[in-house]
């Protein structure tokens, strides 16, 4: 081979060198800006979910908080609930109480106007009586019993569902 053959194919060669040289340097630095390029959407990815985590533990948080506000709220409607029924039972008992012993009458109004009440009673007082107003008859002790845990079951029923009415607001609000 030629002197000339040989510069020719040591050119071609120190060519093909240099271009398989440059193209590995271009591949390793496009391959170090991707890995750079990933790393940077790696941590805004993780910044991103990050940021989703805080805000629903936030929000768990403060579901949180509300659910033991509610809780509170009906835990303190459901005192008050409990101390009107145990005042008004109360109430009731010492109502039973005064009429079993007779320091307490019922009495009904008569209706003056009323002829088959058997006996006509004045609407007026005469001059020698000592009740004022309209007449009255007593009740016997039995029904006046009666009435009154008529009355008691009323006032429980009426009681719970004013409880039942305070949960129903709480719920809504």
């Amino acid at each position: 081979m030629s002197p000339a053959a040989w510069r020719l194919a040591v050119g071609l060669f120190l060519a093909g060198l240099l271009i398989a040289v440059g193209a590995a340097s271009a591949w390793m630095v496009q391959g170090w800006r991707y890995d750079r390029q990933l790393a940077e959407q790696a941590r805004l990815h993780g910044e991103a979910l990050n940021q989703l985590n805080l805000a629903a533990a936030a929000r768990q948080r403060a579901e949180q908080d509300k659910r033991l506000a509610l809780e509170q709220q009906l835990q303190a409607s459901d005192q008050t609930h409990h101390r009107a029924l145990t005042d008004a039972q109360r109430d009731q008992s010492r109502l039973r109480d005064r009429l079993a012993t007779a320091d307490l009458r019922l009495s009904v109004l008569l209706d003056a106007q009323d002829s088959a009440a058997g006996s006509p009673v004045p609407a007026t007082p005469g001059a020698g009586g000592l009740v004022h107003g309209a007449a009255r008859a007593r009740l016997d002790p039995a029904h006046a019993q009666r009435i009154v845990a008529i009355t008691d079951a009323g006032d429980q029923g009426l009681i719970a569902l004013q409880a039942c009415q305070a949960y129903v607001r709480e719920l809504q609000k």
